[in-house]
């Protein structure tokens, strides 16, 4: 499955009708956050395929444009503190925001993220008896802890992501939040089994869709 992961920052060629030429054969959006609303719909509406997302450190809780106030972008899909299952087979979950550091919005301490994390726990326990696996792409802001991240409070990862990559191993963890400057920097890595990928700007992916063990069955989670 060919993927659009994108976060942090506004790409002048994919906000433009280039972005068909440029990725014809995209399937799925996913947006690791601080992007405004109106940038994933012109995606979404010029790729014409489905979006999730998850808010970053700095987005608004409510974006104004010309049909009024929104608080999500039309056309995608919010995974914050959530499990889906994607028409196409993928498994997904995601959280948004980083580490707390001021007043602003969308901001958490490593023990909420610890809460929140714990409460995914049923809906992998589910996905794993029905499909015989966790998880295949989790989505996040931040990064996890010591992994692509930085040492000032605002960009430290996040101390339960680790946890979650060991147990439920998914197949992919993406993040934005971390941005890169240099050719040199470290935007992918193997941690256990599982491949976590800095996205910032975008990166496109593709992922193979598992194959649900025999005896399973279908049906909305």
């Amino acid at each position: 499955m060919k993927i659009l992961a994108v976060s942090d920052e506004i790409v002048g060629y994919l906000y433009s009708p280039m972005v068909r030429e440029q990725f014809p054969d995209i399937e799925l959006i996913l947006s690791c956050g601080d992007l405004p609303y109106y940038y994933l719909e012109y995606l979404v509406s010029m790729l014409d395929v489905r979006c999730y997302f998850v808010r970053g450190n700095h987005s608004a809780k409510t974006e104004y444009g010309v049909e009024g106030a929104r608080k999500y972008p039309w056309g995608a899909v919010d995974l914050h503190r959530r499990g889906v299952t994607d028409p196409s087979g993928l498994l997904l979950a995601g959280l948004e925001g980083s580490l707390r550091y001021n007043l602003g919005p969308h901001q958490y301490t490593q023990a909420d993220y610890w809460s929140y994390v714990f409460e995914l726990v049923p809906h992998l326990l589910f996905n794993k008896g029905k499909y015989g696996r966790y998880l295949d792409i989790f989505i996040t802001h931040a990064p996890p802890w010591k992994v692509h991240d930085e040492e000032d409070l605002p960009h430290q990862g996040i101390k339960a992501f680790r946890w979650l990559i060991r147990v439920f191993k998914p197949g992919y963890f993406l993040h934005g939040h971390i941005h890169v400057y240099r050719n040199d920097t470290v935007t992918r890595s193997l941690v256990d089994s599982t491949v976590v990928e800095n996205v910032y700007r975008y990166k496109k992916l593709t992922v193979t869709i598992p194959q649900k063990p025999s005896g399973s069955t279908d049906g909305e989670q």
